[in-house]
């Protein structure tokens, strides 16, 4: 059930908000947060019921472990923990992967293994980890039970995150005074859900079919130059408005329900190097990169080689993290390389405090070069279609036309001014509050404070556009239906 469905605009959700406001209002809060946990294990269960054991079993067994954690501080029980979640991960995940590659470098047939990847497993896994290294700290609130639950399986964020932080959850799960959403949200929530909902339906599945015919093409020839930089832009801009859509959509949604979400993605596309790339693009991720893989590797503390090493592998972790594949650690690797020459780079240019404009806006060309280039490996099935899409795109290879007529230029084009010169959903709707944001990580954004109202529009405007973009999205997945694409986020 995507958030992008009929079934979940139109039955799912109304009928989630509505037992939500009957159990808050009659009831207790108490009586909503068990609503919303059954809902959420529905939500779950709806793609493969099978799989709903396992997130179960995951859940009880690290609050349990995080019980026992809060009053025995053992290094051995956090690193059962640990062991647990990362065995689940490496069964699940990537079992397969090393199984065939043993095979490939053996020349022997170990085993067939058919492992279906359970839906959220790294989102999930990543969640408890990080609230099972916090315990240990001691850096956590005791929670009850079902603050639990409902911390791990919240709908809005359960399949593609953001990844959410217990002591972002946790206080607002346990709010006896929320019993329905504040009336000055209702314009956030909608206006987040409607704006996902575009992104998702008009443009990243609109510019999907041109990324997908250059892309198919690169298995079996290369796509010429002209084809390849606009079938690469084209996916640049898919992964973009596909992923800014699920995470505002899943702020918009958790806004019904009276509970913010951390802010994720901060229109990443503007950022003017690396650094600042990986303060925009999947920031919880981020985050828990930094947090949890980064620091505990030894982070800055111990010289500039170090420094750079822990930084290759946190970033080559975060590669595997998004698939069981070479493409991806080379996507992962990429990026590692790329943060690695950013930071050797402000040792010889320090960052200085004002940057001109022209100074700005070559660090943002290079940067989405850069940025493109990986996303070709994150995009290929293998390293021969990857190698054949950036023949095509340097030119080293006379390559076969792939696209036709002008207008597949010109829908790229218009994508590549709104992510440059539009305002983001978080811009527009940032008076509000509508989400929780890591002052100390945005602080140092480069556009990080919001336009100002006049420069987006008055209500008189965003209504009415708010209303259009609503029903033309209607009107897409109703002539969908079921062929409604999956968040390729769902995939990880």
């Amino acid at each position: 059930m995507l958030f992008s469905s009929v079934e979940f605009m139109f039955v799912f959700l109304p009928a989630t908000i509505a037992g939500y406001a009957v159990f808050a209002r009659l009831f207790s809060v108490r009586s909503a947060t068990v609503w919303l946990i059954a809902a959420s294990l529905f939500f779950y269960a709806y793609w493969d019921a099978a799989l709903l054991t396992l997130l179960l079993g995951s859940i009880v067994f690290n609050f349990v472990c995080g019980k026992r954690l809060f009053t025995e501080r053992s290094r051995a029980l956090l690193w059962a923990g640990l062991c647990f979640n990362v065995g689940l991960l490496a069964y699940f995940k990537y079992a397969g992967f090393f199984v065939e590659n043993v095979e490939s470098a053996l020349g022997v047939e170990i085993a067939n293994l058919d492992i279906v990847l359970p839906l959220a497993i790294s989102f999930f896994t990543f969640q408890q980890i990080a609230y099972l290294a916090d315990v240990y700290q001691g850096k956590a609130v005791e929670p009850d039970f079902f603050s639990y639950v409902l911390f791990v399986s919240f709908f809005p964020q359960l399949i593609s995150g953001p990844i959410v932080h217990h002591s972002e959850m946790m206080p607002q799960f346990a709010n006896n005074e929320r019993r329905w959403m504040r009336r000055d949200l209702i314009v956030p929530a909608l206006g987040f859900l409607v704006m996902g909902l575009y992104k998702k339906v008009v443009l990243a599945d609109g510019v999907a079919p041109i990324a997908d015919q250059v892309f198919d093409a690169s298995i079996t020839g290369v796509p010429s130059m002209t084809d390849a930089w606009i079938g690469t832009l084209a996916y640049t801009f898919q992964i973009y408005f596909d992923f800014s859509a699920y995470s505002d959509m899943a702020i918009g949604i958790a806004l019904l329900f009276g509970i913010r979400l951390p802010l994720n993605f901060n229109s990443p596309y503007r950022a003017v190097n690396i650094i600042d790339f990986w303060r925009r693009w999947h920031m919880t991720l981020s985050r828990f990169i930094r947090d949890y893989i980064y620091i505990p590797l030894g982070g800055s503390r111990k010289g500039g080689a170090k420094r750079y090493a822990n930084l290759l592998i946190a970033m080559l972790i975060g590669g595997l993290w998004h698939g069981a594949g070479w493409t991806f650690i080379v996507w992962g690797g990429l990026h590692g390389v790329y943060l690695i020459a950013n930071h050797l780079f402000r040792r010889i240019y320090p960052v200085r405090e004002k940057q001109a404009a022209w100074s700005a806006w070559t660090g943002r060309v290079l940067t989405l070069l850069a940025v493109m280039i990986a996303w070709v490996f994150f995009r290929s099935d293998d390293f021969s279609s990857a190698s054949r899409m950036l023949q095509g795109m340097f030119g080293m290879v006379t390559g076969e036309p792939v696209l036709s007529g002008t207008r597949t230029i010109f829908w790229v084009g218009l994508l590549l001014v709104v992510v440059w010169f539009l305002p983001n959903s978080w811009q527009v709707f940032h008076r509000f509050n509508p989400v929780l944001v890591d002052r100390s990580a945005a602080a140092s954004l480069t556009d990080y404070r919001a336009v100002p109202a006049s420069a987006i529009g008055s209500k008189a405007i965003l209504v009415p556009l708010g209303l259009a973009m609503a029903v033309v999205s209607i009107l897409v997945i109703i002539d969908r239906g079921s062929d409604t694409q999956r968040f390729i986020y769902m995939i990880f």
